[in-house]
């Protein structure tokens, strides 16, 4: 007896095997290149972005420059930090606002409160008197924040 010979499938026939049997159509196609430049361009912008977005919580002083200059740390947790600046007029400011020397023990009393592992960043401007920056970095120790940093330029 005869065995019955089977038809193949579908997917099987004719000439197209890659285009799973259905002759002339073609399917999408996804061009890769022009994808992958799209990408790279939304991660410089997005880089760009984030990069200008860090904040300085101080005022505009004319850095002294040192050799031995390093980074703070974390930009996220440089962000928490109280910045303290003085100007080349002695005038000193709590972030952005200007206070007298005689509030300073007040405010950072409140922030050593308030945080819970309190940073001090004190900015000075170059030509300002040393005096009124050792009273700020004297004040800042009176009150128990050990985590203090003077921010310079590097050289």
């Amino acid at each position: 007896m005869r065995r019955p010979r089977c038809r193949p499938w579908p997917w099987r026939e004719g000439p197209d095997v890659a285009g799973g049997g259905r002759r002339g159509k073609k399917g999408a196609r996804i061009e890769i290149i022009p994808l992958i430049d799209i990408i790279f361009f939304l991660l410089a912008t997005f880089i760009m972005v984030s990069l200008s977005m860090s904040k300085n919580q101080g005022v505009n002083v004319a850095l002294p420059g040192a050799s031995t200059a390093q980074s703070l740390g974390d930009q996220s947790e440089m962000e928490k930090a109280v910045t303290l600046s003085v100007n080349d007029k002695g005038e000193l400011f709590f972030n952005k606002d200007k206070i007298l020397p005689t509030q300073l023990p007040m405010r950072l009393q409140t922030y050593k409160m308030s945080s819970k592992d309190p940073k001090v960043i004190i900015n000075s401007d170059g030509a300002a008197d040393f005096k009124y920056v050792v009273t700020v970095l004297d004040e800042v120790r009176k009150i128990g924040i050990a985590k203090v940093g003077i921010n310079t330029d590097k050289k």
